[in-house]
């Protein structure tokens, strides 16, 4: 009866530290934060005044590091919002104006002439969908879209 309570413990603690091993995997990309981060640069925004994000079109790899450079050119503050993004990744850091904020992030407001980096691995694929969130700017055209797609094997 000893040994088969000592082995069901066994069991149970194997269990638990795969099951550990397996969410540490996916809340903490290891590796991939070591790596060099691709760099990625989107306007919010033109010094015109459209509102319009260049590119609106992003795509990343899942367990890629990145950096986001978020740029605001136009002469009034925009918001970069991707909520859904946003809990799809695993954000490293933000760093605008000698300001560095670390967690969860999702959205940023740049005032004009701001410049923010976000250093993130995404880890979620999927299509998710990206806004300023100024009542009427995404209705006059700031949207776009974020695909993270599955790294290759």
């Amino acid at each position: 009866m000893h040994q088969l309570a000592a082995a069901l413990q066994n069991l149970l603690m194997a269990l638990v530290l795969g099951l550990v091993l397996e969410v540490g995997f996916t809340v903490y990309p290891g590796e991939a934060i070591a790596a060099p981060a691709d760099s990625l640069t989107v306007h919010l925004g033109t010094a015109e005044g459209s509102l319009r994000f260049e590119p609106d079109q992003l795509q990343f790899v899942a367990g890629q590091r990145y950096k986001l450079v978020l740029d605001n050119p136009s002469p009034e503050k925009h918001y970069f919002t991707a909520k859904d993004f946003a809990d799809g990744i695993w954000s490293q850091k933000v760093q605008a104006a000698g300001v560095e904020v670390k967690g969860a992030i999702h959205e940023l407001e740049l005032k004009p002439g701001a410049i923010a980096e976000w250093v993130f691995v995404p880890e979620r694929p999927g299509l998710y969908e990206l806004h300023c969130a100024i009542a009427g700017h995404a209705e006059a055209g700031m949207v776009g879209q974020i695909e993270i797609v599955p790294a290759s094997s």
